[in-house]
């Protein structure tokens, strides 16, 4: 095994398939803080969007339902947003309750050196800001 990278990466692409597009990009815009750069349509209606925050961006699509509106989406899977400032923790937690999304923990103080809180999205995918604790 080689300890050198062989892919000269320079940036993760995240694509998130929603039951219901247009309720999703209003929860990523409105309750997380994410602008809305481009939306896509199929047959006169929006079928996706990418919103972005910083240098972060998220494909978000229309699922079509063809392998079950029910199933789980996003098990083991988890995104982290790094934010600027302890404040923009806090600010983006009570932007995402205060729009009626659910916190999985509060904003805390971590042993391993952050500050951070955990939500799901709509559909149930498990994302987290976070951000460094002054050393």
């Amino acid at each position: 095994m080689s300890n050198a990278a062989t892919l000269n990466a320079t940036t993760l692409g995240c694509s998130i398939t929603c039951k219901d597009i247009q309720a999703s990009i209003t929860f990523y815009s409105d309750a997380i803080g994410f602008a809305v750069a481009q939306t896509f349509e199929n047959d006169g209606k929006v079928a996706g969007a990418v919103v972005s925050a910083g240098q972060i961006h998220i494909v978000l699509n229309q699922d079509d339902g063809k392998l079950g509106w029910d199933r789980i989406k996003g098990q083991g899977f988890y995104l982290q947003l790094n934010v600027a400032g302890l404040a923009d923790v806090d600010a983006a937690a009570k932007r995402i309750k205060a729009a009626g999304g659910t916190l999985i923990d509060e904003p805390a103080d971590r042993p391993w050196g952050v500050r951070m809180f955990q939500f799901r999205d709509l559909d149930g995918f498990k994302l987290g800001v976070s951000t460094p604790l002054a050393g």
